[in-house]
């Protein structure tokens, strides 16, 4: 869903809803040859609102980790030409195509064809989920879900701002009918809305939730695709009041039929009958769930350098 923020040469635990009107003049990418440092690269994905280079978040990610780990290889993708096409991608152009679009580049990048690790921010987690389920080559090795919605989210607190216009305009169209077809082909979000009072049209009109985490049956390439990874990692914020429920973050989501309790993914029917192969991950030791304190996307360098960056030599 939202950006993190850097401050400084340093993290602070601080939520920034960056204004979706500034431009932002930097490029993704750091070319670096992987074969000369021994790195293995990294692949980030931003969150809804965000864009690949905004200097008070991607951007400073990207130089952080480039400052911790001399010589690695970061990418982070750029959905459309420019950032602006890039922001508003992230509510308006449909999810499929975006991941279609990111296989396309990164089968295309040969410093990436001996493989990378790949780390999304919120929404762009699960994206990046679909792109090791459904594009094995290259290989992802590990993957980083920094507060991603796996299971889909019924509401949007912040969405990043109470004021916003646009988050307004999300929050109606959700309400009065995330599952219209106008709807689903034309909101990002719309498309992992996951309504627990509505299994059934969930189920069938969910264009990409739906799709990737095996709702509509098992399609055993993705189940494969995913066990092919490393470790996937996910992070939860103990206190996140933008993402509904916080729960899926680690997979877990509401129960069927109510909107009040919830399981966790050991619980659920996914998991029970392994439609994604999670159950074999995780006795094979692959599942890592991660949890930080504070809101949605605060964290301290401090907190990535000890939790997260030795996921990423």
């Amino acid at each position: 869903m939202s950006a993190p923020v850097l401050l400084g040469s340093r993290m602070r635990p601080v939520l920034l809803w960056f204004l979706l009107s500034v431009p932002v003049l930097l490029t993704a990418g750091s070319p670096v040859n992987r074969s000369a440092n021994g790195t293995v690269p990294l692949v980030l994905w931003h969150g809804m609102g965000d864009n690949c280079c905004n200097p008070f978040s991607m951007g400073a990610i990207k130089k952080m980790i480039e400052e911790e780990v001399p010589g690695i290889k970061v990418t982070s993708l750029m959905i459309g030409k420019n950032v602006i096409q890039d922001t508003g991608n992230g509510f308006f152009m449909d999810v499929n195509e975006q991941v279609s679009m990111v296989c396309s580049q990164l089968a295309q990048d040969p410093e990436l064809s001996g493989g990378y690790n790949a780390m999304g921010f919120s929404q762009g987690a699960q994206f990046l989920r679909a792109v090791a389920q459904r594009c094995p080559s290259p290989p992802m090795k590990t993957l980083i879900s920094v507060g991603g919605q796996h299971q889909g989210v019924y509401g949007l607190p912040k969405c990043p701002g109470e004021s916003s216009y646009i988050c307004d305009m999300i929050r109606r169209a959700l309400n009065n009918g995330a599952y219209n077809d106008l709807v689903q082909n034309n909101l990002v979000q719309a498309q992992y809305w996951h309504d627990p009072l509505k299994d059934d049209l969930y189920r069938k009109y969910s264009l990409f939730l739906a799709d990737i985490n095996q709702e509509r049956g098992v399609n055993e390439t993705y189940r494969k695709n995913l066990q092919l990874l490393d470790k996937f990692v996910m992070v939860k914020f103990l206190e996140d009041t933008v993402v509904d429920p916080v729960d899926t973050e680690w997979f877990g989501f509401l129960k069927t039929g109510q909107a009040k309790e919830t399981e966790t993914l050991q619980e659920s029917v996914l998991y029970q009958e392994d439609r994604l192969g999670l159950a074999a991950m995780d006795k094979a030791g692959k599942l890592v769930f991660l949890a930080s304190e504070g809101d949605h996307l605060q964290f301290t360098r401090e907190w990535f350098n000890a939790n997260l960056l030795p996921y990423l030599h």
